[in-house]
């Protein structure tokens, strides 16, 4: 009899210890592999749908007089789609064409007539609140604002298919705390979500799309959401000689990767500015190393969230830093996006960032930049 119970008290332990054990695995793997919405996995399929992108940023160049007028068309489309790229964002300075009092309905022609080009053509479109004027003082006048706006454009837009059309809610936050901007984040997106359930939002952090805002913020409740950042490190690099930086940039002739042997000397107007830190730094930050570490800290955020991440804006200002330079860095850029598995999308394909020499073409396109966008001829 007790050697009886003695194996019914050994069998009941070893069962109960199996079914721990299975339990304890469970937990592990759910953790490890956790349960992704249907919502969610949609953002994530239509963020890689965004992958090798480009910027089309004439509606936010609030400085050409003939701003409305039509800038793009389809020979520019076709350009676009033989180089390979799938996807376009649209920045509008709204909040512009508001002020100068230019009808709305105009502004909305050229948003269709671009949204019309992306369909026949086969590219994803971004459309993204440009230039707004949120902050913390304002933002409880300024946020109605945004959101009136929006839910014009969610009405207009709700038919059109939201694989194709996603809206950027606010371009760059600035400087400003990260609290308010996510209240404000979530006032417009619940917003918009009263219209259209189904729209893939994307969302930034303060500090101008900052990647170190980005990873101290904590993911907004909503499954159907890509959350962005605006990558332009080194910004000694990829911003030199921009005049409406400040001094800190007057420093040119900076080379990536960095050279002792050609780098320049530093610029009298850059010392006693960060621009001047920046130059010393500039050895161990001027790298592709440098790059993979920093979009790493913005790739470890999404992964402890689990919600797709974007590269929103990269790029190089073309008017100082030379060819060969920018050429390896957007190579390098797309490299270290496609390794971390991030979608990316290049500033811009007209402006001071373009990375065509002249008018857009196949002409003006360097070989250098052609290898640096993975273009090849088509045979």
């Amino acid at each position: 009899m007790k050697k009886y119970l003695m194996k019914n008290i050994i069998f009941t332990l070893a069962v109960f210890l199996l079914f721990a054990k299975s339990n304890v695995l469970a937990q592990t793997e759910a953790k490890s592999k956790p349960t992704v919405s249907a919502e969610r996995a949609t953002a994530f399929k239509r963020a890689k749908s965004l992958d090798n992108g480009i910027s089309i940023s004439w509606l936010e160049q609030t400085w050409n007089k003939d701003i409305l007028k039509a800038d793009i068309d389809q020979r520019d489309f076709s350009l676009l789609k033989a180089l390979g790229f799938k996807s376009v964002r649209l920045p509008v300075a709204f909040n512009f064409f508001e002020q100068q009092k230019l009808p709305l309905n105009d502004v909305l022609a050229q948003i269709d007539r671009v949204l019309k080009l992306c369909n026949k053509y086969g590219f994803k479109l971004v459309l993204d609140y440009h230039y707004g004027e949120l902050n913390d003082n304002n933002f409880l006048t300024e946020t109605p604002k945004i959101i009136n706006l929006w839910l014009i454009l969610a009405k207009r837009y709700k038919g059109v298919s939201a694989d194709n059309l996603l809206f950027e809610i606010y371009n760059e936050p600035p400087p400003m705390n990260p609290q308010v901007w996510k209240d404000a984040a979530y006032n417009i997106t619940t917003a918009i979500r009263k219209i259209d359930t189904k729209r893939t939002l994307i969302v930034g952090a303060s500090n101008f799309n900052s990647i170190y805002e980005l990873s101290r913020f904590v993911r907004l409740a909503d499954e159907n959401i890509i959350y962005t950042f605006h990558f332009y490190e080194p910004f000694f690099f990829t911003h030199q000689g921009a005049a409406w930086v400040g001094n800190q940039m007057t420093t040119t002739g900076v080379p990536f990767p960095y050279n002792a042997e050609n780098f320049p000397a530093l610029n009298a107007n850059t010392k006693n500015t960060w621009g001047e830190t920046n130059y010393y730094q500039y050895q161990s930050d001027g790298n592709e190393r440098s790059l993979f570490d920093k979009l790493t800290i913005v790739k470890n955020w999404g992964d402890k969230y689990n919600v797709p991440i974007l590269c929103g804006e990269y790029g190089v200002y073309n008017k100082h830093a030379d060819l060969d330079s920018r050429c390896r860095y957007i190579k390098a850029m797309r490299k270290t996006l496609k390794t971390l598995n991030i979608p990316g999308m290049l500033w811009d394909y007209n402006g001071t960032f373009s990375i065509f020499t002249d008018k857009p073409s196949m002409q003006t396109l360097p070989d250098c930049m052609k290898e640096a966008i993975g273009y090849t001829v088509k045979n």
